[in-house]
């Protein structure tokens, strides 16, 4: 079954966005709809942050507070191992002990 197929299937349709304000509309039902409980983000119409982190197919990426990929997984959704993401966040913003 293809792409199309499935999202006509699941009634998972919207013209596509003519700004950025309606892309991230459509990023932001997304958020809900998946139940996505960290930050996300919206790439712009020219896709360069897809492009820059070789975001298709499907990754997992943590950015350090200095902008670099310090976790890429591999390709999703197979390549997913949320416990090399949750390593590596810990590595970076530690939990106090207190």
């Amino acid at each position: 079954m293809w792409q199309d197929d499935v999202n006509l299937k699941d009634n998972v349709v919207f013209a596509k966005p003519a700004s950025f304000g309606e892309r991230s509309q459509l990023g932001q039902i997304c958020v809900v709809k998946l139940g996505i409980k960290f930050p996300a983000v919206v790439d712009g119409f020219d896709n360069s942050t897809e492009i820059a982190y070789t975001g298709w197919p499907d990754r997992l990426y943590v950015v350090d507070r200095d902008g670099r990929v310090a976790y890429k997984s591999r390709p999703g959704p197979f390549g997913f191992h949320p416990k090399g993401v949750e390593e590596t966040l810990q590595k970076l913003v530690p939990v106090d002990s207190r």
